[in-house]
């Protein structure tokens, strides 16, 4: 598999085998593609039992959405789930990275936790399992350039039709 550079991945969106919606080519970076964050969030509820962590496990049980206007207020040791503003389709031969921005890093945030593969095929916005490691609250706003999205041509194709193939909201 190989890391699409600039150039590839403007030729790639030109094809239609990579598709951001919306999209401006300033998001576009030497390696990787800026995606924003959007204004709808998940926030855990206060929950007092034992959340089985198998097969039949359900995020939205234990959690309730949330529309922000202005920010989100991520307290120290908390998590939240966010949203990005831009739906992704990627061909069954191009699959990617979702990576955090130092700039945020360097606060304490961690914009996903362990899901960050982008699975062949996908058409989707991506979830962000958002965690602040600082010791101070961090306010998260709706429309920053949260992560970047790394993408690589994968040998051979497939199809992700799994649980969260469609996803439009948190």
């Amino acid at each position: 598999m190989t890391i699409l550079t600039k150039n590839e991945i403007l030729k790639e969106i030109k094809k239609g085998n990579i598709k951001i919606k919306p999209f401006k080519k300033s998001q576009v970076g030497p390696g990787s593609v800026d995606l924003h964050l959007g204004n709808e969030f998940r926030v855990f509820k206060k929950v007092h039992k034992v959340v089985h962590v198998d097969n039949k496990a359900d995020h939205k049980k234990v959690t309730e959405k949330v529309i922000v206007k202005n920010h989100i207020l991520l307290m120290p040791g908390e998590t939240i789930q966010g949203i990005t503003k831009e739906k992704i389709t990627l061909a069954p031969n191009i699959c990617g990275w979702l990576e955090g921005r130092s700039r945020f890093s360097r606060l304490g945030l961690l914009v996903h936790i362990s899901a960050s593969f982008i699975q062949p095929g996908i058409s989707n916005k991506q979830v962000l399992e958002m965690s602040n490691m600082s010791q101070m609250p961090l306010a998260i706003y709706p429309g920053t350039a949260i992560c970047q999205m790394i993408f690589e041509r994968a040998e051979g194709k497939a199809k992700y039709k799994g649980r969260f193939a469609r996803q439009k909201s948190v």
